[in-house]
């Protein structure tokens, strides 16, 4: 895995000073075998990326699907890498590198462990508290949450999510959901330089089957939910579970906080293996005497365009009332969750209570996550990343019930990913909205009119007398639905969110649904409010 990290991507993040290691110590604090004198070398990075490599990193070379990274080593020396840590299939290829080279077993297997060693994120070691959140759905919500609430609280905060990363308040654009190893205790590294006291991390499924978080203890780690997706990445549901199921384990996790509204949840508290309390939403959960039942019990109390009001109660008596500032119950089941992973964590009841009095409630920004890009005339425009079944479900259900008018639902499929939900999509888009328009997502190298047909297929066995429009490009299909909605109906884009691009045959086309989405309704005469973000956007 050599140049893999192309220029249009983010950089990786880095502290600025680095520890200074020896790289014959490496060795030794691994009993690895050696190739090549290792004596009077010092190393201060580590990666697995020629691209992303500077002068004094190890260059750790794996096998990729195509070929082995021990391929690069010649280049990595070149950019300035002091050694190679691979396998003993890669080790004589490297070592015409002219590098001295670190044979192991499993290169990949002990990146995390490698990575912690380098940077000093190890377990052992004093860095900021971290909060690591997995599932289905709400992972990125509930970890941009965290860092609102904790940000009330006074605390310097750092975010790595789906969206973006944060550093103490400097913001930036996210490579994957969850950063490989040697990136994430870099970013860990940079954040404790920053200053940064907590920390939330969206923990996906492939970060953990993947290796990403390995060398990484979180204080408090949450499970949210178990919904079908990734099917292209696990073989079935129960395989994708299991992946998800280490992260309760003692060597990743200090404690944990379980939603316990979706069947997974009692699973998954009956397999954790760290102190745990439980949070139960009864008005979103898939069994609400279950969720009646838990430590903590979250009581939607009214919702309205500008927020949902709830209640956060435990069984010994501890009560708060708040608003969460985005639509939708499964939002205050994550922002319950959010606040009680805060309290497990060792901030004080009365001081989360004392701060969301205070503020009016969670003073949060969800980039893409039921974000409303409309004014306060027209149609209400809502751009939200969920883009699986139960996503759709859950938003159109909240969107359904703040809207006077009609619902509209514009969405589209990945390409190139799990097709298996493709029909339940369409059924689900279809059986919460008045109309829907079908289009296009990221179609990466699938053809585009096959997963609009399928999309469709799906949707008009759910209901073959309504009302379904194929349009394409996106574009097109958000000046469109516009056009078919008024004032008092409302528009649900679900799928791009917060992103800035569409994956198009592998390249990274700019793009932006709530620019887009902005401009449809301004050429159709509504006003439009000045946005949170600024996204460029050709003309």
């Amino acid at each position: 895995m050599a140049n893999d990290a192309p220029s249009h991507l983010p950089p990786v993040l880095r502290p600025d000073h680095p520890p200074v290691h020896a790289l014959d110590d490496l060795a030794a604090r691994f009993a690895l075998r050696t190739r090549g004198d290792l004596s009077g070398v010092s190393l201060t990075g580590v990666t697995l990326a020629t691209a992303d490599l500077r002068p004094g990193d190890v260059f750790v070379a794996v096998r990729g699907v195509n070929r082995h990274g021990a391929e690069f080593a010649a280049a990595a020396a070149e950019k300035g890498a002091v050694a190679v840590v691979t396998d003993a299939e890669g080790a004589e290829t490297a070592a015409s590198s002219g590098l001295p080279v670190i044979v192991v077993a499993d290169p990949r297997g002990m990146l995390g462990e490698l990575s912690a060693w380098v940077y000093g994120t190890g377990r052992d070691d004093s860095l900021p508290i971290l909060f690591g959140t997995t599932g289905t759905n709400g992972k990125t919500s509930v970890s941009h949450l965290l860092e609102g609430i904790l940000g009330q609280l006074g605390l310097v905060t750092g975010l790595s999510s789906t969206a973006e990363r944060h550093i103490a308040g400097h913001v930036i654009v996210s490579r994957l959901t969850t950063p490989e190893a040697y990136e994430m205790h870099a970013l860990l590294a940079l954040m404790r330089e920053q200053g940064v006291e907590a920390v939330a991390v969206e923990v996906s499924a492939q970060a953990l089957s993947r290796r990403r978080v390995d060398g990484i203890v979180f204080d408090v780690a949450a499970f949210t939910n178990l919904t079908h997706d990734h099917l292209d990445d696990y073989a079935d549901m129960r395989e994708y579970f299991e992946a998800k199921l280490p992260l309760f384990l003692p060597d990743r996790a200090r404690r944990a906080v379980i939603s316990v509204d979706s069947a997974a949840g009692a699973e998954v508290v009956g397999r954790c293996e760290v102190p745990f309390v439980t949070v139960g939403t009864p008005a979103i959960a898939t069994d609400p005497a279950a969720a009646a039942e838990a430590d903590w019990v979250v009581e939607i109390l009214e919702e309205r365009q500008s927020g949902t009001q709830f209640r956060l109660s435990s069984a010994d008596g501890r009560s708060l009332t708040t608003v969460v500032p985005v639509i939708g119950r499964h939002m205050a089941a994550n922002a319950g969750l959010a606040t009680v992973m805060i309290l497990e964590a060792g901030y004080g009841w009365e001081r989360i209570v004392e701060a969301l009095e205070r503020d009016g409630g969670v003073r949060a920004y969800l980039p893409g996550r039921t974000e409303r890009v409309s004014g306060d005339r027209g149609p209400a425009v809502y751009v939200d990343f969920g883009h699986s079944p139960d996503a759709f479900e859950k938003t159109l259900a909240a969107v359904r019930r703040v809207t006077p008018g009609k619902v509209l639902m514009l969405f589209g499929a990945d390409g190139d990913r799990d097709a298996t939900k493709r029909h339940d999509m369409g059924r689900t888009a279809v059986e919460g909205s008045d109309i829907l328009v079908v289009t296009d997502h990221h179609p990466r190298f699938e053809n585009i009119d096959s997963i609009r047909a399928t999309l469709i297929e799906g949707a008009r066995r759910a209901r073959p007398d309504a009302e379904i429009h194929e349009f394409s490009p996106p574009e097109v299909a958000i000046v469109e639905a516009v056009s078919l909605v008024g004032d008092g109906d409302a528009i649900l884009w679900a799928g791009p969110g917060h992103q800035d691009y569409r994956d198009i045959r592998g390249v990274r086309t700019p793009y932006s649904a709530r620019e887009l989405a902005r401009r449809a309704l301004r050429d159709a005469g509504w006003p439009v409010p000045d946005p949170h973000w600024a996204v460029p956007y050709p003309d």
